[in-house]
C-alpha cells in the first residue's frame, strides 16, 4: 500500500511539473500565434489524444460489468458543452492575461482556484471551515504582494488571470457534479472539443491566421495539447486511484511552483523579494485551504 501511494505521489509530482511548465509553452506559443488560435489547436489535440484512453476504459468496464453512469449520450454532450464554455472562458482569460504578466505569477494566481473551490461550495451547502477562510486571506495578501507594486494598481494581466481562477473554481465544482454521472475521461474529451471549437471560431473572427506561424508554434502547441492536456490528465486519473485526497490536493498545487521554475529557467524571468514573499504566502494559503483533508 505504501509503495502504491509513493508511486501515485511521484506521478502527481510529474503531473504538476507538466502543468507548471505549460505556462512557459503558452507564452512561447503566443510569440507566433494569437491566444485563441493557440487554445483552439491545443485543446483539439488534447481532445483527440484522450480517445484511445476512452476506448480502453470503456472496454475494461464492459469486461467488469461496471457501466453504472446515469446520464444519456445526448445529455453527455450538453454537459460537455457547459463545461467547455466555462473552460473556454477560463483558458482564454489565462492565455490573454499571459501577454501582460509572467509565467510564474500566472501560475500562482491561477492556483487560487484551490482556495476558491471550497468557498464557492458554500452556495452548494458544502461545509467551509475556519482554516479555509484563513487560507483565503493569506492567499489574497500574497496576491497583493505579487501583483501590486509601490504606486501602482494590480497589473492588467494579473487581473485577467485572477478572473480565470474564478472560472476554473466554478469549473471544478461542475466537474465534481457531472463526474459522478458521466465517464470522466469521455466528459473531458467532449469539453476539450467544445472549448477548441469556440476558441477556433473566435480566432477566425478576430485573429490573423497564418499556416507558417502555426508551424513555428508547433512545439509549444504539441506540449500544450499532448503534454498538459492528454498525458497529464491521464497521469492524474491513474495516480488518484491510490493517492489519498490530501496528497493529491497538495501535490497538484505545486503546479504554481513549477511555473515559477519554468519561467526562471526558460524565460529568464526574475523574482523580487516582494514577489517571492507573495508566492510563499499564496502557497501557504493553498495548504491551509486543504487543512481538513490533511487532518483526515
Amino acid at each position: 500500500m505504501i509503495n502504491k501511494t509513493l508511486r501515485s505521489d511521484l506521478l502527481l509530482i510529474l503531473t504538476s511539473a507538466i502543468w507548471g511548465f505549460a505556462f512557459v509553452a503558452q507564452l512561447k506559443g503566443m510569440e507566433f500565434i494569437g491566444p485563441y488560435l493557440y487554445n483552439g489547436i491545443r485543446f483539439a489535440i488534447g481532445s483527440l489524444s484522450l480517445i484511445p484512453l476512452i476506448y480502453f476504459m470503456k472496454k475494461k468496464r464492459i469486461n467488469q460489468n461496471r457501466l453504472s453512469y446515469t446520464i444519456s449520450g445526448k445529455r453527455v454532450f450538453g454537459a460537455g458543452l457547459l463545461l467547455g464554455v466555462v473552460l473556454f472562458l477560463g483558458a482564454s482569460l489565462q492565455q490573454v492575461g499571459l501577454q501582460y504578466t509572467t509565467a510564474g505569477k500566472a501560475g500562482f494566481i491561477t492556483g487560487l482556484y484551490v482556495v476558491l473551490v471550497p468557498i464557492f461550495g458554500i452556495a452548494l451547502k458544502h461545509k467551509t471551515g475556519i482554516p479555509t477562510w484563513i487560507g483565503a486571506i493569506i492567499a489574497a495578501i500574497g496576491l497583493y504582494f505579487i501583483s501590486v507594486t509601490k504606486g501602482s494598481s494590480i497589473n492588467r494581466g494579473d487581473f485577467l488571470v485572477l478572473l480565470c481562477s474564478f472560472c476554473f473554481a466554478f469549473h471544478v465544482l461542475l466537474i465534481d457534479h457531472y463526474s459522478k454521472k458521466v465517464e470522466p475521461v469521455l466528459l473531458a474529451s467532449i469539453q476539450f472539443a467544445w472549448c477548441s471549437a469556440i476558441s477556433l471560431i473566435t480566432a477566425v473572427l478576430i485573429e490573423d491566421i497564418n499556416i507558417y506561424s502555426i508551424i513555428k508554434a508547433l512545439i509549444p502547441i504539441l506540449y500544450g495539447g499532448i503534454g498538459s492536456v492528454g498525458i497529464a490528465y491521464t497521469l492524474q486519473i491513474v495516480a488518484q486511484r491510490d493517492a489519498p485526497p490530501a496528497h493529491s490536493a497538495i501535490i497538484m498545487s505545486f503546479e504554481s511552483v513549477f511555473a515559477v521554475v519554468g519561467g526562471i529557467l526558460f524565460l529568464s524571468e526574475g523574482l523580487t523579494p516582494r514577489g517571492l514573499a507573495g508566492c510563499i504566502l499564496m502557497l501557504a494559503g493553498m495548504f491551509l485551504s486543504q487543512w481538513e483533508l490533511i487532518k483526515k
